[in-house]
């Protein structure tokens, strides 16, 4: 995944590349925006993050998949801590966009470790019991990976 924030326009708000990846990594939740020909749709989803690959948990049929048949091209956004600052008319934030393709996963292998990192990111110390709520629940559920070829990173804080 190429990070780059060429295309950003307030250069002076960019976030490094570092905290983009831990946000990104640790975020509590993304926002999936997809096309298609119905026009844009989004809608917010947990995942796990791992080497450039956004792994994303769905039921086996449904808006997201159809919009992916149309066009994989997905964009995913985390924003981190916010801030509302009224007096100053503005807020601090930070923010990560994630640009690439979506599929569906077909390898159980490869479906299986998206559902324990899954598990690892929204259920610490419950891993052995997410592990037998995955095997349950296998057979009807769907997991998308996004492929992530470019990542931004924005941030604004305020001094003083």
């Amino acid at each position: 995944m190429k990070y780059d924030n060429s295309t950003v326009r307030r250069q002076d708000r960019l976030l490094d590349e570092a905290r983009a990846a831990a946000l990104l990594q640790g975020g509590e939740y993304g926002f999936l925006a997809l096309g298609g020909r119905e026009g844009g749709y989004g809608i917010p989803v947990s995942y796990a993050e791992e080497a450039g690959r956004i792994y994303i948990h769905c039921a086996p049929e449904g808006e997201k998949l159809r919009r992916i048949a149309q066009d994989d091209r997905a964009t995913f956004c985390v924003v981190g801590c916010t801030a509302p600052c009224p007096e100053r008319f503005t807020t601090e934030y930070e923010s990560v966009l994630v640009s690439g393709h979506l599929s569906v996963v077909a390898d159980d292998a490869e479906r299986l470790h998206a559902l324990e990192l899954i598990v690892q990111k929204y259920a610490p110390g419950y891993e052995e019991k997410g592990r037998e709520y995955a095997a349950r629940s296998f057979g009807r559920t769907t997991i998308l990976r996004l492929d992530a070829e470019r990542m931004t990173g924005k941030c604004k804080k305020l001094i003083g």
